[in-house]
């Protein structure tokens, strides 16, 4: 069986979380997944290197790119097994937002690098135990943010939402918070120091 995804024109991490999709409903065969920059198909490379999948590349052009992917059945036990060792050593991961932006440098950049940190959250398995979001980060999940269905579909899948109260008072924000409740330091400090696993991009 061959089945082929095409990513072309998706922005990270979506030709990952295509690629991921594609294999878990297939039981066996190749697939075919075709992306337009080194990047992407860099970042399918490791993918199948960690979930212990036989690949080959293929450059067609330099707009297109080619990884070709064994699926079987022993590789996605070994898939499994992966994850439930990660399950294990994540433990009670909390995320600790506090910019509305990743990273330093030029800040429309930063608001894209975190839309598609958020993003990425949702598709992690295991999900995190919490998200914090305080100063510049309560803007994430406010009314209209581009993150804020993101952060809603963590919620729905029972992951806490937790934004500074002081933070929303101070960009006066409280009325337009989008998701989650508010919290305080105490609570913000309780949290961290109770995570297995801290994760702050």
């Amino acid at each position: 069986m061959k089945r082929t995804v095409d990513a072309t024109g998706l922005a990270c991490p979506l030709p990952v979380v295509e690629t991921k999709k594609a294999l878990r409903e297939m039981s066996g065969g190749e697939l075919e997944v075709i992306v337009d920059n080194i990047v992407s198909l860099q970042n399918l490379e490791k993918m199948a290197k960690q979930m212990g999948l036989a690949y080959r590349l293929e450059t067609v052009s330099d707009a297109k790119h080619i990884i070709h992917i064994t699926a079987d059945e022993s590789s996605g036990e070994a898939e499994t097994s992966r994850k439930q060792a990660d399950a294990r050593r994540s433990g009670d991961a909390v995320v600790v937002l506090s910019s509305d932006r990743m990273g330093r440098g030029d800040e429309e950049l930063g608001r894209v690098l975190m839309k598609s940190f958020v993003y990425a959250l949702t598709e992690m398995d295991p999900l995190p135990a919490k998200v914090l979001l305080y100063n510049a980060g309560v803007k994430l999940s406010i009314k209209g943010s581009d993150t804020l269905p993101d952060l809603q579909k963590l919620e729905a899948q029972g992951v806490e939402i937790l934004n500074c109260g002081t933070c929303l008072d101070f960009f006066q924000l409280t009325s337009e918070l989008g998701v989650g409740s508010v919290t305080n330091m105490y609570e913000i400090v309780q949290s961290q120091m109770d995570a297995g696993v801290i994760i702050k991009p």
